[in-house]
């Protein structure tokens, strides 16, 4: 099946024109139309673009700067995000190639083109940390293994695959495979130590004929809910999991940033608010907890993650936080508190539950907040609390669909 439009190949023609070139020859044998766009900021391209580098940054404005790349670099990224949020509606797929300077470009462009569109970034960084480049988009990286230095028997092997790979993701669009009938789309968060009153929440407002986005509480998780809600995508929230506040407050590796549990209230869609793993604060492995958190009560989640219990005071501030961006929503809000324990190790006999550090987190939401609260005696993972964050979050959806 033919896509719908052209895939882009993105590179800097300069030092990878070799390997774009063999991509787009690739393409082309296998009946995929390829537009090539050049975002070099160094020598001549290898050959000719469709679409050069100049016009790229005549989208800004910009030129490159003689004799300093990291300014042309950034240049670069601006010109090539204004072209994609342009162009990104017309295209079938983005596919880029490129070392890091490479991959910081393409990607800045492929974050600006709407979720669903394929994209494949084959990248010496895909190794790594890859969040600077994938953000809260659908970006898919392959590790080449070796550099780009031109083409032998490891490369071509590389670029056959991401070829292949793209060829396949954008010649069966969703739209012609099969949709499911249109219902209405909802966010729900969820970490581990919640996923019982996630599924079940889900569970009951499936039943009532929604469409239920789950999101991993992250950090980037978290960004990407709210990407979505501001995008107009989502049309009520259920964030039962809001511990990435807990990160940003304490110093946490899993923070969604400080304008975390706004997007919805900015839209002014109905939400409900809990205060899942609220009693948690997330690190990678021992030996790189900073210094300042010795004496504090820890739990290996795993391997690679060390869970932090928060204290009565940064529970405080974060109540009052909550309470906080729940008050300037512009739409239906209610915030659901389980006084039982907020995730599945802040339980009776289970090794983070504080009565006094939940108590404290509870006290500051009902100080501060306006909006409506509702307190249950139960778990937050016993069905009865999942029952109620259903209930409410139908019931502000009436009010809002009535207003």
């Amino acid at each position: 099946m033919k896509p719908r439009g052209p895939v882009v190949l993105m590179g800097t023609l300069d030092t990878k024109g070799e390997e774009i070139r063999f991509l787009k020859e690739h393409l082309t044998a296998v009946g995929i139309e390829v537009l090539v766009v050049d975002v070099g900021v160094l020598g001549a391209p290898a050959f000719a673009p469709d679409v050069s580098r100049e016009q790229i940054l005549a989208c800004t404005g910009e030129r490159l700067a003689d004799g300093d790349r990291g300014k042309s670099i950034a240049a670069m990224e601006r010109g090539l995000a204004a072209w994609c949020r342009t162009h990104g509606d017309r295209i079938a797929g983005m596919l880029a190639v490129g070392g890091s300077a490479g991959t910081s470009i393409a990607t800045a462009g492929m974050r600006e083109v709407r979720i669903g569109v394929p994209k494949l970034m084959v990248s010496t960084m895909a190794s790594g940390n890859t969040r600077p480049y994938v953000g809260t988009s659908d970006i898919a990286m392959l590790y080449p293994v070796g550099d780009f230095t031109g083409l032998n028997r490891l490369t071509r092997s590389i670029l056959v695959t991401a070829a292949n790979a793209m060829a396949g993701m954008c010649s069966f669009p969703l739209d012609e495979v099969g949709n499911a009938p249109e219902r209405p789309v909802l966010a729900a968060t969820m970490f581990g130590v919640t996923t019982p009153c996630v599924n079940r929440v889900r569970e009951l407002l499936e039943a009532k004929g929604f469409e239920i986005l789950v999101f991993h509480a992250t950090g980037s998780g978290g960004e990407a809910m709210e990407r979505l809600v501001r995008d107009g995508f989502i049309e009520g929230v259920l964030d039962v999991t809001t511990t990435e506040l807990a990160d940003e407050l304490v110093g946490g590796v899993l923070t969604a940033g400080p304008r975390r549990l706004e997007a919805a209230g900015e839209r002014g869609v109905p939400q409900v608010i809990s205060v899942g793993a609220m009693d948690m604060v997330n690190f990678g492995p021992p030996d790189t907890i900073p210094s300042e958190f010795r004496g504090r009560l820890f739990y290996q989640h795993n391997s690679a993650v060390t869970l932090m219990r928060t204290t009565a005071r940064e529970n405080a501030e974060l109540g009052r936080i909550i309470a906080t961006k729940a008050n300037g929503a512009r739409g239906p809000v209610s915030i659901v508190l389980p006084l039982r324990g907020v995730s599945a190790i802040d339980a009776a006999g289970q090794p983070f539950f504080d009565a006094e550090a939940d108590g404290a987190l509870f006290d500051a939401i009902r100080r501060h907040a306006k909006v409506k609260v509702m307190e249950l005696d139960a778990h937050i993972n016993d069905a009865e609390f999942a029952a109620a964050v259903a209930e409410e979050f139908l019931s502000l959806r009436g009010a809002h669909v009535n207003a």
